[in-house]
């Protein structure tokens, strides 16, 4: 059997023995279990697409929470009944074509099976949620991209703050800073690990093309790419435009599965959660950010009791767990290192 062959039958009875544990975890774990477990797979996809533009193309940016606003934000209106959204909008009436407008029942009227419709209806809302967080990438990425290091960390993070005080002021599309409640939890754990597996899928088979090898050209050295003919600022965009569409996604993900959400939840601290992984992780690896957001999402969740003692005690010591990332292990957990089954297969070195 060749390498290729062996790679793609193992690849496959990995993601079936992911499936079964899905399976057992769904039937014998408590519902805080399954909202953990939920959200490692959200977290990661957060992690990975947040990687492809910051450790894979060399861009600072610190817009990811904008992007996850504008997904949760879509996917919510989407998948909402109209009797909700005429019970919950009170500062503003809601806008009259979107009063109506809910995924679910649009497919229930092509579909006799309910249930059928309404996962239809959820996969378009969060599609949706992440071409429109990638459309928002594209019309940032074009002026802002010009810049470089610091200044473009700045110029997305002015990003996502704008997003969020576009929320606040425009309630008659988001109901202002009231948020948006009761949202249907669609996000199940099939769903979430579902997407993660579409994520990595996309992700990882980019990477391997030479669309992958031009982005770590432009890390590593842009003007030596664009001197080999590499069209950085179009891989730039290109890049920029992926992990918004992700981010998007992580956002209605999230939006679907805690079913509460508000501006106050997309603050540049949601951003720095997820960097906290991609760094603990290692830039550079896909693997470190699936890792780093297993560690790490647990991790919070076990210290959750030490903020009882003084509130915001638990990030203060997670942002101390990332400076000694930094200071002693700059790499993270894995580096630039990814899992490989040839690791496994590799053949000994004869004495």
């Amino acid at each position: 059997m060749t390498g290729a062959r062996r790679d793609c039958l193992l690849n496959v009875l990995l993601i079936g023995l992911l499936f079964f544990l899905l399976h057992v975890a769904e039937q014998q774990l408590d519902a805080y279990s399954i909202r953990i477990l939920s959200l490692v797979a959200v977290n990661a996809i957060l992690a990975v697409s947040l990687n492809l533009i910051y450790g894979f193309t060399g861009m600072f940016s610190l817009g990811h929470a904008g992007f996850m606003a504008i997904g949760a934000y879509v996917c919510a209106l989407l998948i909402l009944s109209p009797a909700q959204k005429e019970s919950m909008w009170i500062l503003e009436e809601i806008q009259p074509w979107l009063a109506h407008l809910s995924a679910p029942q649009l497919f229930a009227g092509l579909f006799s099976d309910p249930d059928m419709a309404r996962q239809l209806g959820f996969l378009c809302a969060v599609s949706l949620g992440g071409l429109a967080a990638a459309l928002c990438g594209i019309v940032i990425a074009l002026p802002v991209l010009r810049l470089g290091g610091d200044y473009l960390g700045i110029a997305t993070l002015g990003f996502a703050e704008i997003i969020r005080v576009l929320i606040v002021n425009a309630a008659s599309l988001t109901n202002g800073s009231l948020g948006i409640k009761g949202i249907p939890q669609y996000a199940t754990l099939w769903w979430n690990y579902g997407w993660l597996l579409f994520t990595l899928y996309v992700i990882v088979t980019l990477l391997r093309s030479s669309t992958g090898a031009a982005f770590k050209a432009v890390r590593d050295d842009e003007i030596a790419a664009r001197v080999m003919g590499v069209n950085t600022f179009y891989h730039r965009v290109l890049s920029f435009t992926i992990g918004a569409f992700f981010a998007g996604v992580g956002g209605a993900l999230t939006a679907a599965l805690i079913s509460t959400i508000d501006p106050k939840m997309f603050n540049f601290m949601l951003t720095f959660n997820v960097l906290m992984i991609v760094v603990a992780g290692g830039l550079g690896s896909i693997t470190g950010s699936v890792i780093g957001s297993v560690v790490i999402t647990v991790m919070l969740e076990l210290l959750r009791p030490v903020d009882s003692f003084a509130p915001g005690t638990r990030m203060v010591l997670f942002s101390l767990l990332l400076l000694g990332i930094i200071l002693f292990r700059r790499k993270g957990l894995m580096g630039t290192r990814e899992f490989s089954w040839h690791i496994l297969f590799r053949p000994r070195r004869q004495q």
